[in-house]
């Protein structure tokens, strides 16, 4: 079952950042969760040099609705020139935790 749901993968450099995007996020209603994931290694070309470094990974659950905005913030809160922003479709989920999602991350959703 295709789902207007999406994961969306944000690299953080530390646990500071990654929680200030994913708080501002989930409290303006971009998203309806962000799962922080400590202790990741990354290695990346950057500027024509390879780069071996620690980062946080942000697992972030949106709709495809709310993507663009979700993105701008992102691009705004993020300390990196070029962030990852890339966000994944979800093909299947539990019912249940899909209106969940939706509910959370409606834009004429109250408190």
């Amino acid at each position: 079952m295709r789902d207007d749901a999406l994961v969306v993968l944000v690299t953080a450099a530390d646990m500071e950042q990654a929680a200030h995007i994913g708080r501002a996020l989930v409290e303006e209603r971009l998203a309806a969760c962000a799962n922080l994931v400590p202790s990741m290694r990354s290695i990346y070309r950057w500027q024509d040099a390879v780069h071996d470094e620690a980062e946080v990974l942000l697992v972030i659950k949106t709709t495809a609705a709310r993507f663009a905005a979700l993105q701008a913030r992102v691009l705004a809160l993020h300390s990196y020139t070029t962030p990852e922003v890339l966000a994944l479709p979800v093909v299947a989920g539990a019912p249940a935790y899909l209106d969940w999602l939706r509910a959370q991350v409606a834009a004429e959703a109250d408190g």
